[in-house]
């Protein structure tokens, strides 16, 4: 029997959604107020869903402590506190606009191969504010 656990995370990061190919009159249209220099920032909570089979000496799917250390190392400590335009080349000029769409793909990135022996990565969910997420979902 797979049981699943969620676990949540939280991190503050600033962003810019801009196209240094595009005008400033296409930028404003595309990204609105997103578009502002030098960017703008939120309070993100990250809920990380893990699956797995209950361990029956310990009576647990993950190990919450090895799972919090990759999550700090891989996502907390690159995220926390950032711009994230800059402290990613992946959202550097040129590159992905830093949306939570792409943010919950960098992060599926970061975590799937690398969570703890016995539990798989069944969700992902970001929340930018209290009005919008992005999510990912094995399928």
């Amino acid at each position: 029997m797979t049981i699943t656990l969620e676990r949540r995370y939280r991190f503050s990061a600033s962003h810019l959604y801009r196209r240094a190919g595009w005008s400033e009159a296409e930028n404003r249209a595309r990204f609105g107020k997103c578009a502002n220099l030098p960017g703008h920032g939120h309070n993100y909570r990250l809920y990380v869903t893990v699956g797995g089979e209950i361990d029956p000496a310990s009576g647990f799917v993950v190990d919450l402590g090895a799972l919090d250390a990759v999550v700090q190392e891989r996502v907390i400590e690159r995220l926390d506190h950032q711009h994230l335009n800059a402290a990613l080349p992946e959202f550097g000029e040129g590159g992905e606009i830093p949306s939570s769409e792409s943010l919950v793909r960098w992060i599926h990135g970061q975590l799937a191969e690398r969570l703890p022996s016995g539990s798989r990565l069944v969700r992902l969910r970001l929340e930018e504010d209290e009005d919008l997420a992005a999510e990912w979902s094995a399928g």
